[in-house]
């Protein structure tokens, strides 16, 4: 796939250095509108204005729509107010409102001053919603059809409106606004009698979502029921938009990038990676970065404590990365695991209990056999190969042992963390790998030097 488009990329920058525009228009009217924007997004930014007028309206439109902000930007800027206004006049409303949310105010009010007057009303009226709502996605293009229609009719009034809807294989049955239930094409097209009313036929059990509800539970709900499109009611019951599968899967591509970043102890970031510049980088790597180097003085001051006990019993200092290591992949094993399952809504916090034993048994087994191969590794390896005589069987007992414990207690600590930090209102991915491997160090070192304190140095 990626040397296909390389191909029709070298291929267009040809035509173009040609000026074969006729051949051109031909090539591009045969691609997928997101293949088109891939393409734009690669070409130098004096030729994307050519090309793209080479477009029908309509895939100019839903190229557009896939189009990076700034590849956008610099469209608007060289479209004549005819132009802009076509454009807008073809873009989805979901789409001009990512639109406007995207643009400097500059371009923003020159887009709604050529947009006409429904179009402004529903650009405005989704982003009176709060961010990442289920208002703040969904599109007010729907087709909706009144109870008491026949199947004939309800046909008639698809073909009428359907253009400039989404979505038409799904449609609302509404009264006053009122959600009553839906029916698909399918159901109107199997339905032998013509004059059927819709009431007859519509499903009244209708799963819905507030404006309000949050958008990366919405995606989960399209996830769990297979469906196209999910209707979207305001608090006071009455239907105001949908949002389809198309707007759900960017939303969650979203979150998991989110929480990717999160999980590294990056600050989140909208752009993508070849174009965010070495100072965006770093501005969004540094604050947790000095966070953990300044939170990692405490295993320092743990090492520095314990001084006089390594002064005696060197040998000891030589395991200390194994433990930490160990403690913090241990930790993350489970961290990792328990964000998943919150993010698919398999847990929730009164789940806790549950989690806490089970982690307990995963850890009671990871512990032993860890423990087991960290004993004779240090036997066979450590005393015996490398020839390291002051390494006893009870020193390869306390850092087994220390071992054991510290899989234990990383479990523990990767497992409740992000499901207290949900509980609290925080995101669960903040308390993942970095920060857990942070606590966990800091907690094996003290079972380290407890354990040995009481072994060896009694």
């Amino acid at each position: 796939m990626a040397e296909h488009q390389v191909t029709v990329e070298k291929t267009i920058r040809t035509l173009l250095e040609g000026k074969k525009y006729q051949t051109l228009k031909d090539i591009l009217e045969t691609m997928n509108p997101s293949d088109l924007a891939a393409i734009f997004d690669e070409l130098d930014e004096e030729r994307i204005p050519l090309l793209f007028r080479l477009l029908p309206k309509e895939l100019a439109a839903e190229a557009f729509a896939e189009l990076e902000p700034e590849a956008q930007e610099l469209l608007i800027r060289g479209f004549s107010d005819t132009e802009l206004r076509e454009l807008i006049n073809e873009l989805y409303v979901d789409d001009a409102a990512d639109l406007v949310e995207e643009m400097p105010a500059n371009v923003v009010k020159r887009i709604l001053a050529q947009a006409d007057p429904e179009m402004r009303s529903e650009i405005n009226q989704i982003l009176r919603f709060p961010e990442n709502s289920a208002g703040s996605i969904m599109t007010t293009e729907y087709v909706s059809l009144r109870p008491a229609m026949t199947v004939s009719e309800a046909i008639t009034r698809i073909r009428r409106t359907g253009v400039d809807k989404e979505t038409i294989y799904t449609c609302y049955v509404t009264e006053n606004r009122r959600l009553l239930g839906t029916v698909s094409v399918k159901d109107l097209l199997l339905t032998e009698n013509d004059d059927t009313p819709v009431l007859q036929i519509m499903d009244s059990h209708v799963i819905s979502v507030s404006t309000l509800t949050d958008q990366e539970e919405v995606a989960q709900m399209l996830s769990k029921y297979n469906f196209l499109a999910l209707p979207v009611v305001d608090t006071g019951g009455l239907m105001v938009g949908i949002i389809t599968f198309d707007d759900a899967m960017d939303v969650m591509e979203e979150e998991v990038t989110e929480d990717i970043e999160k999980m590294a102890a990056i600050l989140p970031s909208e752009k993508p990676y070849l174009r965010s510049n070495a100072w965006e980088l770093f501005l969004h790597r540094i604050p947790w970065l000095m966070l953990l180097m300044v939170s990692a003085t405490f295993t320092g001051m743990i090492i520095t404590g314990f001084e006089s006990a390594l002064a005696a019993q060197v040998v000891l200092t030589a395991f200390i990365p194994m433990l930490m290591d160990t403690g913090g992949n241990s930790g993350s094993q489970a961290s990792v695991t328990i964000i998943r399952a919150m993010s698919l809504g398999e847990l929730e916090f009164p789940d806790l209990p549950r989690v806490i034993w089970k982690e307990i048994q995963t850890a009671f087994l990871c512990g032993v056999a860890l423990s087991a191969l960290c004993f004779v590794k240090i036997m066979l390896i450590d005393r015996l190969l490398l020839g390291n005589t002051d390494i006893t069987a009870l020193t390869a007992f306390v850092v087994c042992f220390t071992m054991a414990v510290t899989v234990l207690i990383a479990k523990l600590v990767g497992c409740t963390l992000p499901m207290a930090a949900k509980k609290l209102g925080f995101d669960p991915a903040v308390m993942a790998s970095p920060f857990i491997t942070t606590i966990v160090d800091a907690l094996s070192l003290l079972v380290y030097f407890g354990i040995a304190s009481a072994l060896l140095f009694s």
